[in-house]
């Protein structure tokens, strides 16, 4: 049975309540109301596609990789749109590697911890909904930022609003250690995750990958990290 996840429940509830009553109403029109049982069904079969799109988008798979000790896993779903090293001055304080993943309105929208670590960072910047695929939204648009220390390293992810996203959820607090894998939030409706990882850290994605959160190896975490932990 699919999950969904609890973000998605106010949005879906009135969806079907709204399409039970419009079948139950187009089921009690006399056949001399033709016209107005087109639309009641019109309306019944427009929410329940509504209702559909809404439990789709708000899904939350069951995601387990049980052999990720030393890699970084994708912190969400999407397509990998820039690999590029950047100055990072809030949680590295040096340059960083960032990789960018664009998510679809069709796309899982929970964020995952891509390494277990305990949460050394996080803030909230309010700025634009631009488009999620510019390369410009990292920096310009409103953003969530977890940054995670695990021995001897650092791991930072982004959660980016987009065009029509206008919602971050945030989950862990800052002190929580929180196990790779598990939600680490949602973006609604089309957004952007980037992954920040120490410069030299080997990466094992590249542009245009599709990838999957908790489960696509973006990078690998080089044996004398692995070693600390």
């Amino acid at each position: 049975m699919m999950r969904l996840a609890p973000e998605g429940w106010p949005f879906l509830l009135p969806l079907l309540g709204l399409t039970a009553l419009a079948a139950a109403g187009a089921a009690l029109l006399p056949e001399s109301a033709s016209f107005w049982g087109a639309v009641v069904t019109g309306g019944a079969w427009v929410f329940g596609i509504l209702a559909a799109f809404t439990a789709f988008f708000f899904r939350n798979p069951r995601r387990n990789r049980r052999d990720a000790d030393r890699l970084v896993l994708a912190p969400g779903d999407g397509r990998v749109v820039e690999i590029v090293q950047v100055d990072e001055p809030d949680f590295f304080a040096e340059p960083a590697t960032r990789i960018s993943i664009f998510l679809s309105i069709f796309n899982v929208h929970i964020q995952r911890a891509p390494i277990t670590g305990r949460v050394a960072l996080r803030t909230f910047k309010e700025g634009k909904f631009s488009a999620a695929w510019n390369s410009h939204a990292s920096e310009d648009n409103e953003q969530a930022t977890l940054g995670f220390i695990s021995d001897g390293y650092r791991v930072m992810v982004r959660q980016i609003a987009g065009l029509v996203a206008r919602r971050i959820v945030t989950d862990p607090e800052e002190g929580e250690l929180v196990p790779q894998g598990s939600r680490i939030g949602i973006i609604r409706f089309g957004s952007r995750v980037d992954l920040f990882l120490p410069v030299g850290w080997p990466v094992t994605c590249k542009i245009g990958d599709r990838v999957r959160g908790g489960l696509t190896a973006m990078a690998r975490i080089p044996k004398e990290e692995a070693s600390k932990t």
